[in-house]
């Protein structure tokens, strides 16, 4: 039976019901779709305000220091509005990002992970955060329909958020910002339709209650199933998302509770060359060269609880408490391409996963005056706690082509195994705990803003025997103080100058795994620091902003020394780069939004110096995006969109003889708002990589790894939405 069907008649009875509600109390006067206006996090600073164009807000969450507008912030950071998240029509955070100038979409590794490549790091979406707290959201693909905002911060930021859990983030951090009831009741229904006979519906209802309407609710739910534009593969994704919140006179409380199930069928997997190849053309993107019995299935349960307590009129008090259970289980087989031929082998792996995370952090933010002098003090404690339950089982090689792919039968038996599939044990566990103190000094009426802060941090992993369960000696633990320097300037209302000092921070893993077989098999090592330097301006004259900006950062590397075989962090990379970014609405009925980041991401003390000077995996010296949205003047309501992406060539090894060539992708759209029966409805159409190119999007995304991805062909959206 199809899933959708009994839930779209459910979504309609709750449509039905919830307006005809709504439609006793209020009516529709105007042709405009429903604004947002709410505390999305039961915290006093809410949602900041929706710059001209209504595409990017005016602020964004920066971790600890809070909600900060654009102009007062030392780093260069940008906040997605839902109303773009929607007009995109965006299934993930991967595609609300395919907007963004500084970011590209790469692919993590495991089961067709998300990965988002910024300032030529990676960022896994494991370490994407849910309202500030790391390890909440599903770890490989979050639904678009559980976003209010999307933050993205652009540079180290281990200070303000605590080093990632997964190890990633040392270029920027991406929070998710849920959804509230806004003061209005709200209730929208849509569905929708994409290349491959994709079908979708989903509900957003939300209201308020109570005395003065103190007590919100707000409901998301959405299915969506069937193909790609990708021949046979097939996706199925079921979410629900709840979020209540509750505002009294000095205490506000927030509680969110989510549930998502995405399943993958004979997804286009990730592609290796072997070394010394040189790359092809990219192979025809519609064609599939996944094996039948390969699939990917996630299902996650996460909730977090939220209070804000305002102890004086200047000092307000928070904590935060959030849980996630995630079962996973795969069937992948990625091929490795051995010839100039196409000859492909590849090896089935199957494996189970099941994961647990509890995490939290309570704090305390400050105002008050010394003098003329301003201060904003944030003190916040956090930690995280996670385990992982791991098994899988590697099957003998098959073989394959890339031109002409062969349907294989999964082997009859492993060839290896670790663990029991139907009883994983626990095979890896993670334990941070931080705290961290930062004081933002206000200067000759807030003209001049210098933020100084500080987080302490420890870092512990333990590794456990896949089929014992047994401890792995030793544990690796690190501690570590990451600092953070920031300096605003404003010499008029419209400029805004600024520079930075802030660390990244990763854990070494132990010595192990390496050839030559180093001599200090199992070594730990403390966690090394990625250091950022920055500078920038920004313009805002209320129509539309402008970004500029130049930084640095300089990783610490580890390998084996090949003179003596000790691993150490011997090496470097070191990112260069300037940013240029553009949104807003220069011209009444026309937004623009996009950018472009110059990259020279080099290696540096490579080992034995083979690679001094080359290139990063996965880093492109130049990308650029270019979006806009123009109102057709007289039509009454249609709006014509169009974006262009450019990304320039990428190396897929680290000795730079492997290539991928630079590919540029046009999308276009339209969407047309009308009114039935006094209620809004908003009809989306979009075509995405028109000319249907061929390419790879992404070259390598976990360290040290050279897999290329696909890039997605052209591909039909449509979709319609009404709003009581």
């Amino acid at each position: 039976m199809n899933r959708t069907v009994p839930f779209i008649g459910f979504s309609l009875v709750l449509m039905g019901s919830w307006g005809a509600a709504s439609a006793q109390e209020s009516s529709v006067q105007t042709l405009q779709p429903i604004v947002v206006e709410a505390s999305a996090d039961a915290s006093s600073e809410g949602l900041s305000p929706v710059f001209a164009g209504g595409q990017v807000a005016t602020g964004s969450r920066l971790g600890i220091l809070g909600t900060v507008d654009v102009m007062d912030m030392p780093f260069n950071s940008v906040e997605y509005t839902n109303q773009f998240i929607r007009d995109q029509q965006a299934r993930s955070v991967a595609d609300i990002l395919q907007s963004d100038p500084t970011v590209r979409i790469a692919r993590g590794f495991g089961n067709y992970q998300q990965l988002y490549m910024i300032r030529g790091f990676p960022l896994y979406s494991d370490d994407v955060t849910y309202n500030g707290l790391y390890g909440l959201l599903p770890r490989q693909y979050l639904a678009a329909e559980f976003i209010e905002r999307l933050d993205v911060f652009r540079g180290a930021n281990a200070f303000l958020n605590g080093a990632a859990p997964g190890n990633s983030g040392l270029g920027g951090s991406i929070n998710v910002v849920p959804k509230r009831a806004p003061n209005e009741p709200l209730m929208r229904g849509s569905a929708g339709w994409e290349s491959g006979n994709q079908g979708y519906v989903a509900v957003d209802m939300a209201r308020r209650f109570g005395p003065e309407n103190r007590t919100g609710i707000r409901l998301n739910a959405v299915t969506r199933s069937g193909g790609s534009a990708v021949d046979d593969e097939h996706r199925r994704l079921g979410a629900v998302g709840l979020g209540i919140d509750w505002k009294g006179d000095r205490t506000r409380l927030s509680a969110d509770i989510g549930w998502q199930d995405h399943r993958l069928k004979r997804s286009q997997p990730s592609i290796t060359f072997a070394s010394g190849l040189e790359i092809p053309s990219a192979i025809d993107a519609e064609r599939n060269v996944a094996q039948d019995y390969t699939f990917s299935n996630a299902r996650d349960v996460f909730g977090t609880l939220r209070g804000e307590f305002d102890v004086t009129d200047r000092i307000v008090a928070w904590a935060a408490l959030g849980m996630r259970e995630s079962e996973e289980s795969s069937l992948l087989a990625n091929p490795t391409v051995t010839n100039a031929m196409g000859d492909m082998t590849q090896n089935a792996f199957r494996g189970e996963r099941k994961d647990s995370v509890l995490t939290g952090e309570v704090g305390a933010r400050a105002e008050f005056e010394t003098g003329s002098v301003g201060h904003k003090v944030n003190v916040a404690l956090n930690f995280y706690n996670f385990e992982s339950k791991n098994a899988y089982e590697y099957y003998p090689t098959t073989n394959s082509n890339l031109y002409n792919p062969v349907t294989q039968p999964l082997p009859a038996a492993p060839s290896f195994t670790g663990g029991s599939l139907d009883d994983p044990k626990r095979t890896l566990q993670t334990r941070n705990h931080s705290i961290a103190v930062s004081d933002t000094l206000a200067f000759a009426q807030e003209r001049v803003l210098l933020t100084v802060g500080a987080r302490y941090q420890v870092i512990e992993n333990q590794s456990y025997d896949y089929n014992t369960g047994q401890a792995n000696q030793p544990s690796n633990r690190s501690t570590a103080i990451s600092p953070v320097v920031g300096l605003v300037v404003k010499p008029t209302d419209t400029i805004s100058l600024y520079a930075n000092y802030i660390e990244g921070l990763t854990q070494v893993g132990p010595a192990s795994g390496f050839n030559p077989v180093p001599v200090n098999l199992g070594a730990t090592f403390d966690a090394v620091k990625t250091k950022q330097k920055e500078v920038g301006i920004k313009f805002d004259n209320g129509d539309l902003g402008l970004g500029a900006s130049l930084f640095t950062l300089d990783q610490p590397t580890a390998y084996v020394d090949p003179t003596t075989r000790v691993y150490g962090v011997y090496g470097k990379q070191r990112n260069r780069g300037a940013e240029l970014t553009f949104y807003g609405e220069p011209m009444r009925g026309l937004r623009v939004l996009g950018g472009m980041t110059f990259l020279d991401a080099k290696q540096q003390q490579t080992a034995g110096g083979a690679n001094d000077g080359n290139r990063a995996i996965g880093a492109p010296q130049f990308i650029a995006n270019a979006g806009l949205e123009w109102d057709v003047p007289g039509s009454s309501g249609l709006t014509l969109s169009g974006r262009v992406v450019h990304t320039s060539s990428q190396y897929v090894d680290a000795a730079n003889t492997q290539q991928i060539p630079a590919w540029t992708r046009v999308d276009l759209g339209a969407r047309y708002l009308t009114e039935v029966q006094g209620h809004l409805l908003t009809l989306r159409a979009d075509v995405l990589n028109v000319a249907n190119k061929n390419y790879w999007a992404s070259a390598g995304g976990y360290p040290g790894s050279s897999y290329l991805t696909v890039g997605a062909p052209r591909t039909f959206m449509l979709s319609a939405s009404l709003e009581y």
